[in-house]
């Protein structure tokens, strides 16, 4: 029996249409198998005289191609052999883009990594504009660079500044913003693509269209700085500063990156690819790239990982509840809604429902000011959250969490009063960060139906999603509220009802450790300065004033309470929390801050 291939094809009228539809895979991916498939078609097509252009177009809804398999890179045993790797990319590309056959990309779907870089080499690109379609390298979020020439390619067709902006963030790009970049060539509606693909490909086959042009709208700045030696450089030398700033030099595919995109212009064409799979080479075999390859597997079991036997019922949740308009509130109230979910929004008195409100306009105004969304598509956000005074509203909501003050009395009354107005099977989860669950639980008649909901703040930006357990809750439970944390976007990790459940169980020691050398007479931020040289992003000071000493104070008494002296509790960070400093949202802790929010010193 034949096996499945990748690809197939088609021809119409000297038009050549290949679909790529990896059997058995959700995304179509580049493997040394997919590849040499390619190359064989590249080939067939450059001997068939009869085909004048090609169309490559996915037969997967809502991925182009999601780009390498990055399974192949464990097989690499050398810098060597990832060079070699990276330089057979350049051929396949280099062919593309230089053959007889000149090839028009449709893309309908995510973008990324290796299928940018082969659209980047293809003569024409056009797009849908979904909210699926974006366009990115991710490279560098494995500790890699674009190794199919996507250093080289990217600044000759978006210029340096916006191409570094791409490769240093592997951010992903909307179709819009795409088309305004110069990325693609043209947006055309989901029904059209295959239809204006095959025109385009005919187009370039008699010559209508060039297959090299000039597609950015640019100002005479963006030219001063993406066309000249002098310009390019500036622009290379506040990228390295800005971003060494940030990484603190711990990520070495950060000047690795830049080093490739300056050979792009630096001498000849062949010296450029060949920078980028000599550097592609190196940071392939480095621990930081082994470490974020290690991260990137375990991130992609755990999104399999339900932490509940297989076959588990879900509740069907539609619309959620979330009880207290405070900080952790209305971030977890605008999440939902960005991801289109109702939320009936409950405090005890309608100004703070007003006051929480305006925080969830806050939150999802940002995805306006950035573009990320249109400005119906924000109306319709914070349209979705309704507030209540009362409990009006909540006789048909499956999933409640309640984010109220850190108290185990309120939160008891607040589960008393839920279970009065909520359906018997409905999902009661807490946001506590500090209060055994078991606790909360108390309180309940249906103990079985309450499970921990841990976020972390700011919600709208920070991944993990501590879903905590206790020894009565329900399978069924806990499997609704991973698959909700994960609707929202959330990394999930299911934890026993202990103390400190997992993260500031990890983190206790930390912190407990930068208090003890504090009590030796250590200054803040040189403790501070010297976990961001060891690669932290904040230190540990900088943490706590974030977080609020009152709420750092209350985890650590726990802490202390189960582990005793290995958790020994600081003299001077007691002292600070008993002057009534709170950290940030008070206006001083370990640093002070002005009206704004901005630190003013120690």
């Amino acid at each position: 029996m034949t096996e499945p291939t990748a690809l197939s094809l088609s021809v119409e009228d000297g038009i050549a249409v290949l679909t790529f539809d990896l059997p058995g895979e959700s995304v179509n991916k580049f493997s040394p198998a997919v590849i040499e498939e390619f190359t064989g078609y590249l080939a067939l097509l450059e001997r068939d005289q009869a085909v004048r252009a090609a169309v490559l177009i996915s037969g997967k809804p809502g991925t182009f191609i999601a780009g390498a398999d990055i399974d192949q890179f464990l097989a690499f045993r050398s810098a060597d052999d990832a060079a070699q790797a990276s330089a057979f990319g350049h051929t396949m590309m280099r062919r593309i883009e230089t053959g007889r056959v000149p090839l028009v990309v449709a893309v309908e779907g995510a973008c990324l990594g290796g299928g940018l870089e082969f659209a980047l080499a293809a003569g024409y690109r056009l797009a849908v504009d979904t909210p699926k379609t974006v366009f990115s390298l991710p490279e560098i979020k494995l500790g890699l660079i674009p190794g199919a020439g996507g250093t080289q390619r990217l600044p000759r067709r978006i210029g340096v500044q916006a191409a570094l902006d791409m490769i240093l963030t592997g951010k992903n790009v909307r179709a819009k913003k795409a088309k305004q970049l110069g990325l693609i060539d043209e947006i055309v509606h989901p029904s059209l693509l295959r239809e204006v693909a095959i025109r385009r490909a005919r187009e370039l086959a008699e010559g209508k269209i060039p297959r090299i042009r000039e597609t950015r709208r640019r100002t005479t700045m963006s030219r001063a700085l993406d066309d000249t030696a002098v310009g390019r450089a500036i622009v290379l030398r506040q990228a390295r500063q800005l971003a060494m700033k940030k990484s603190g030099g711990n990520y070495p595919a950060i000047p690795a990156a830049i080093d490739a995109v300056r050979s792009a212009f630096a001498g000849s064409e062949s010296a450029g690819y060949a920078t980028e799979a000599r550097l592609f080479g190196q940071l392939a075999m480095s621990s930081v790239c082994k470490e974020l390859m290690f991260l990137f597997y375990a991130t992609t079991a755990l999104k399999k990982d339900a932490g509940v036997p297989e076959g588990t019922v879900v509740a069907k949740v539609d619309r959620i509840a979330v009880v207290g308009s405070g900080f952790m509130g209305a971030g977890i109230a605008a999440v939902s809604a960005q991801q289109g979910i109702p939320v009936r929004f409950k405090d005890t008195a309608l100004e703070r429902v007003a006051a929480g409100l305006a925080s969830v306009r806050d939150v999802l105004r940002e995805g306006l000011t950035r573009k990320h969304i249109t400005r119906r598509e924000y109306e319709d956000r914070v349209g979705l959250v309704s507030g209540t005074a009362s409990y009006t509203g909540f006789g048909r909501i499956l999933l409640v969490i309640e984010a109220v003050f850190e108290d185990l009395g309120v939160k008891h009354t607040v589960v008393r009063e839920l279970e009065q107005v909520l359906p018997a099977d409905a999902v009661l989860a807490t946001n506590t960060s500090t209060i055994p669950i078991a606790r909360i639980a108390e309180a309940s008649a249906r103990p079985e139906r309450v499970i921990g909901m841990h976020f972390f703040s700011p919600v709208h930006k920070m991944p993990l999603l501590e879903v905590v357990v206790t020894p009565k809750t329900a399978p069924e439970v806990t499997a609704t509220a991973v698959e909700f944390g994960r609707r929202i976007g959330k990394t999930v990790i299911v934890v026993n009802d202990a103390p400190g459940f997992y993260v500031n169980r990890i983190l206790a020691p930390y912190i407990a450790e930068a208090g003890r050398l504090l009590d030796e007479g250590v200054r803040v931020e040189a403790i501070d300065r010297a976990m961001r040289a060891f690669g932290f992003p904040v230190g540990p000071f900088t943490l706590i004033d974030e977080v609020g000493l009152d709420i750092a104070g209350k985890s650590g008494a726990i802490m202390a309470e189960a582990f005793g002296d290995r958790i020994r509790s600081s003299e001077a960070l007691a002292r600070v929390v008993a002057a009534g400093r709170l950290g940030r949202k008070g206006g001083k802790g370990f640093y002070g801050y002005d009206e704004k929010g901005k630190r003013t010193g120690v």
